[in-house]
């Protein structure tokens, strides 16, 4: 990923993209053969040269092209035939682009492989599920990752359809009219570089496709983020469900030895914030004067590479974390039980009105009992097999085996099977 942003390989793309234009018109007749012959044997680009000349002239495109022509020589002249700027740096763009969007793509399938091997792992890993931050209903860990795939799959869709709408190109002159070039050149160039080519244009590509491509990649970084939130949270002392992998050597704190904190889930979380704020400036750019002006330029050298560069760092990380997570099973045991089987309160009151309770006087049974166990320390079980109103609907063994944690697993095989999860 690195190496798509770092300095002098656009130029390559756009060299790219101006051979690709060349030869392309020389197919046509438009460029003498022996002058396209010496185009190929000596187009390269000096990066030194062109900002020695850019310096002048104050124009990178510019700089470019007179630096190439310098290393062809009179042939050179021959090199963007009736096109303009936007011509060569949006579509050399939408190379970098695409490619950028392709390796995300491979990482988000990496961590996906990750999470679905963890999730296969800990698949019957009985824990408590919370909302609102207090106890609920039993779930596995599996699940927990289980729904984690499910969004990075969704995310995976998303990633493909940004690809393809900013894997665009456009050859079409000043201002989107062909008046120097003509549409059949654009198409065969685009063709030969596997790009598709823009239905319409002005003197650039449209920024609703890189607003989206960006924001996409936004909404990859809110999936990441949620996935650290959620560990930070298990990781906590009084939970500690699950823990980050922790390096030999590593230190978490100057003050205080004993600390194993969730940096990395913290460092991503604060990622995605910055993932966020790119996809509103990508937005901003879309709403450009008359048929273009130069507000989007300086926002996009910041935003675009930044914001593939981190996500590529947060996706191989949140990999490395999942890979290496430390799952307590023994602790979410502990926890579960933390709220003496409160967790069945459910079933109990569904049990009363299948044996023809009515509904609000059941859950009005079954709060009372539930709020007793709770406040004075008690099994819920013991206190619901006490109490004289249930037992007129249920027997002692009926009681027991609302209990049953496997009742609430009785499914997990079909969601997996769902996600194609194979043990």
């Amino acid at each position: 990923m690195g190496k798509l942003w770092q300095d002098g390989y656009e130029y390559e793309r756009w060299l790219e993209v101006e051979l690709a234009v060349a030869e392309v018109m020389a197919k046509r007749g438009e460029i003498p053969p022996e002058a396209m012959q010496e185009i190929r044997a000596k187009a390269k680009v000096n990066p030194k040269r062109v900002l020695e000349i850019e310096a002048v002239v104050r124009h990178d495109l510019i700089a470019f092209l007179q630096a190439v022509v310098e290393e062809i020589g009179e042939a050179g002249k021959y090199l963007h035939l009736g096109l303009t700027s936007s011509d060569v740096k949006d579509t050399g763009l939408s190379l970098v682009l695409r490619d950028s969007g392709r390796l995300l793509k491979e990482d988000l399938k990496d961590l996906r492989d990750a999470l679905a091997k963890r999730a296969v792992e800990s698949k019957y890993t009985v824990m408590v599920g919370r909302t609102h931050g207090i106890h609920a209903e039993p779930l596995t860990f599996g699940l927990k990752l289980a729904l984690w795939i499910a969004e990075v799959d969704r995310q995976i869709e998303r990633l493909d359809q940004a690809i393809r709408s900013v894997s665009a190109g456009k050859i079409s002159g000043a201002v989107g009219t062909y008046a120097n070039v003509s549409p059949e050149v654009e198409e065969a160039v685009c063709h030969y570089l596997g790009l598709e080519t823009a239905l319409v244009s002005n003197q650039i590509l449209q920024r609703d496709r890189h607003a989206h491509f960006v924001t996409v990649l936004a909404l990859i970084g809110g999936s990441i983020e949620k996935i650290a939130t959620e560990i930070r949270n298990l990781q906590r002392t009084d939970i500690l469900e699950v823990e980050e992998p922790f390096a030999k050597g590593q230190k978490g704190s100057s003050a205080m030895p004993h600390k194993r904190n969730p940096i990395v889930s913290e460092q991503v979380a604060g990622m995605s914030r910055l993932l966020r704020g790119n996809a509103l400036a990508a937005m901003e750019n879309m709403a450009l004067w008359h048929e273009r002006d130069m507000t989007h330029s300086s926002v996009e050298r910041v935003i675009l590479p930044d914001s593939c560069i981190l996500l590529d760092h947060m996706l191989r990380q949140m990999t490395k974390v999942i890979s290496g997570l430390t799952i307590r099973a023994d602790h979410m045991k502990r926890n579960l039980q933390k709220t003496y089987g409160l967790t069945s309160s459910q079933r109990v009151l569904l049990a009363l009105v299948e044996h023809g309770c009515m509904r609000e006087e059941a859950y009005a049974w079954v709060q009372q009992n539930a709020f007793q166990a709770w406040e004075q320390g008690l099994d819920f079980i013991d206190v619901v097999s006490a109490d004289e109103r249930v037992r007129k609907f249920l027997t002692k063994e009926e009681i027991q085996s609302l209990f049953d944690l496997n009742y609430h697993l009785q499914h997990v095989d079909d969601i997996f099977k769902r996600l194609k999860l194979e043990e």
